[in-house]
């Protein structure tokens, strides 16, 4: 009797866990389609944030604006892309950016810079970013900057500029 009952616990703590398995794969899936719905170029059309700090997004040593107006090309099938600005006047040359993405959980996902030579699991360093919402053609990020103990929201708001 007590191997029966001992049997019938084990069938279902196994059943229990195989079924927190295909959720975990369901909510993975979910994450990853939502994802595969950004693939395409976009523009930064506007970036909004308190205007009393002076953000520098991304380490890149250039104000905030700069960042309106440039190029992002998304490729989710193998988790990378590149950001291009187009600088001008105050903002210098312009540069093109290759990135590694990574999805976190719902709709927070961690993006790094990869350096020219380098592979993306050599650069432990990124950003993270929360996709605060979507739609076909636009999309908007929320990323937290930390500035003397506290954290400055900076939303980027892209559009569609090309391939779906």
């Amino acid at each position: 009797m007590k191997k029966l009952l001992f049997a019938g616990v084990l069938g279902i703590s196994l059943f229990a866990v195989s079924c927190s398995g295909v959720k975990n794969a369901k909510t993975a899936q979910t994450q990853r389609s939502e994802f595969l719905q950004m693939k395409g170029d976009w523009q930064i059309v506007s970036i909004n944030y308190d205007k009393q700090f002076k953000i520098k997004p991304f380490d890149d040593g250039v104000d905030a604006q700069c960042f309106v107006g440039s190029h992002w090309r998304l490729i989710p099938n193998n988790w990378t892309g590149a950001y291009t600005l187009n600088r001008g006047g105050t903002c210098g040359a312009g540069f093109t950016q290759p990135i590694k993405i990574d999805v976190v959980s719902g709709n927070t996902f961690n993006f790094k810079k990869i350096a020219e030579g380098t592979k993306a699991k050599q650069n432990t360093a990124g950003y993270t970013l929360t996709l605060i919402s979507q739609t076909t053609d636009q999309f908007s990020l929320e990323q937290n900057v930390p500035f003397d103990g506290e954290n400055v929201r900076v939303t980027y708001n892209f559009e569609r500029t090309g391939m779906k």
